[in-house]
C-alpha cells in the first residue's frame, strides 16, 4: 500500500511540513569556518545536519510522512528499504510515535546500522544481496501486510520534511549566496530547491553527486529517470541507480548547476573535516566540500557558501581506512618499494637516509623470499609519514642520490 501523490511539493506543504517537525527535529547550527573558507577561498558555513538524533537529515522526510499516516496505517505500520540513514529515521520516529516501523536491508548492509534500527524498536529483515531485490521485497511485503510504503526520497511528504533543512539556512544566513547539496536520488535537493527559489530566487543551488554513481545528472538530461551502472563509492549514501521521477520533476526548473566529484576528493573532504571543523563526516555529507576541493566551482570564490553537512554514519574502521586514503592523497602518506643489497648494513643505510630527509618511518616490510631471481637483492616495502607532496618529491631525489633504487613498478606512492 503506497502514498499517492503528485509531483510537486508546494511551498505550504514544506511550511506545513515545518510546524510539523517542530520540537521533534534539531536545530541544527549552521556555523561559519575560518578554516574551510581559508582552505578553499569561498566563505564557507556548514550546517551541521549530522548532529540529529540518528545522525543525518533523513529524519527530517521520516518523521513528515509518520506523522501524516491515519490512525489505520499508523496501526498497520510502514514499511521501508533502506541499508542506511532513512531506515534510521523511520525506526527512531516510529518508536517515538508509536508506529510498528519494518525495514528491508540488502545482506550487506552495515552491521552498525542493522544494530541501531534494532536498537530504536524496528523489525529489520535482511533480503538479496542489492537495493534493488531488498525493494522488491519491501513492495512485497507492503502488499502482503498492507503496510505503508514510505520511500527513502521519492515521496512528496519526504520531500517535504527534507525541505525544512532550507527555512533553517535562511535564517542562520540570510546573506547566502550558493548552497551546495548532496544528491542521490534528489529528495533533499527537490525539497531545499523549492523553499530556497520560492524565497530567495538570485541564490545559486548546486548539487553534487559522485563520479561513480551520477544518476540525476543522467535524468536531468534525459528529462526523466535513467538507470546509470553503479561503482564503488565513499559517498555510499548517494551511490543510487535511478533518480526519482518526483525529484526530478521538481528539481528541474530550480537547479543551477550539477557537479560530480571522484573519490580522492571525498577522502581528502573527510580527512579536513576530522581536521579542520573537528567532525566524522560520511563520504556523502562531506560531497559538497569535496566539490570546492576539486576545483569544480571556481565561481564560488569570494561568495558566503553553505555546505549540507548532511550525515555522519560511518563505522570508525571505515573512516580510519578513509582518513589514510586522505593522508596519502594529501601526500602525507608516503609508500615506496626500494631493491637494496642483501647485506649487513643497508637496511641501516636506507633508514638514515629516510631520517636525514626527515621521514618518519611507520612500517618496514623487509622481503627476501619474493625479491625475485637476484638472490643478492631484496626487496624493500617502507611506509613513512610525510608534510606534503613536496616533501615526498625530497624523499624520492634524496633516495636517488644516495644510490637506493626505487622499484621500476613502484606505483603505491599515493593515493589516486
Amino acid at each position: 500500500m503506497k502514498n499517492q501523490s503528485n509531483s510537486t511539493v508546494s511551498l505550504s506543504e514544506i511550511v506545513a511540513a515545518r510546524s510539523r517537525l517542530n520540537g521533534a527535529i534539531a536545530y541544527t547550527p549552521c556555523t561559519e569556518s575560518a578554516a574551510l573558507s581559508e582552505l578553499t577561498g569561498a566563505q564557507v558555513y556548514c550546517k551541521q545536519e549530522f548532529l540529529q538524533r540518528t545522525g543525518s537529515f533523513k529524519e527530517r522526510g521520516a518523521r513528515n510522512a509518520l506523522a501524516q499516516l491515519t490512525p489505520e496505517q499508523s496501526r498497520a505500520g510502514v514499511i521501508a528499504a533502506s541499508a542506511g540513514n532513512h531506515a534510521l529515521g523511520l525506526a527512531w520516529h516510529g518508536r517515538l510515535l508509536g508506529i510498528p516501523v519494518t525495514v528491508v536491508m540488502p545482506r550487506f548492509a552495515p552491521l552498525v546500522k542493522v544494530a541501531r534500527c534494532r536498537q530504536f524498536g524496528a523489525t529489520v529483515i535482511l533480503h538479496g544481496d542489492t537495493f534493488d531485490e531488498a525493494r522488491g521485497e519491501a513492495n512485497r511485503r507492503a502488499e502482503e501486510q498492507q503496510l505503508t510504503y514510505i520511500h527513502p526520497f521519492d515521496d512528496p511528504q519526504v520531500i517535504a520534511g527534507q525541505g525544512t533543512l532550507a527555512f533553517e539556512i535562511l535564517e542562520q544566513v540570510p546573506d547566502a549566496e550558493a548552497v551546495i547539496v548532496p544528491v542521490g536520488g534528489g529528495g533533499l535537493l527537490a525539497g531545499v530547491a523549492t523553499v530556497l527559489h520560492a524565497l530567495k530566487p538570485d541564490l545559486q543551488i548546486i548539487g553534487v553527486e559522485p563520479a561513480n554513481a551520477a544518476c540525476f545528472a543522467a535524468g536531468l538530461a534525459a528529462e526523466a529517470p535513467v538507470r546509470v551502472p553503479t561503482r564503488f563509492t565513499l559517498a555510499d549514501g548517494l551511490a543510487v541507480v535511478e533518480a526519482g521521477r518526483h525529484t526530478l520533476a521538481i528539481a528541474r526548473p530550480l537547479v543551477h548547476r550539477m557537479v560530480q566529484v571522484q573519490e580522492e576528493d571525498l577522502a581528502l573532504a573527510m580527512l579536513r573535516l576530522a581536521e579542520l571543523e573537528k567532525c566524522i563526516i560520511e563520504g556523502a555529507g562531506a560531497a559538497g566540500l569535496a566539490a570546492l576541493l576539486g576545483g569544480d566551482l571556481p565561481e564560488l570564490a569570494d561568495k558566503k557558501v553553505v555546505l549540507l553537512l548532511t550525515g555522519g554514519n560511518i563505522d570508525p574502521l571505515a573512516h580510519s581506512r578513509v582518513i589514510e586514503r586522505g593522508l596519502a592523497a594529501d601526500g602525507r602518506i608516503y609508500r615506496f618499494d626500494v631493491l637494496l643489497n642483501d647485506r649487513p648494513g643497508s637496511l641501516a643505510h636506507l633508514a638514515g637516509v629516510l631520517a636525514h630527509a626527515g621521514a618518519n618511518v611507520t612500517e618496514i616490510v623487509h622481503n627476501r623470499t619474493f625479491a625475485g631471481p637476484d638472490l643478492s637483492r631484496v626487496h624493500v616495502l617502507c611506509t613513512v609519514e610525510t608534510r606534503d607532496r613536496a616533501h615526498v618529491a625530497e624523499i624520492q631525489q634524496r633516495l636517488a642520490e644516495n644510490g637506493v633504487e626505487l622499484n621500476s613498478n613502484n606505483a603505491v606512492g599515493m593515493a589516486h
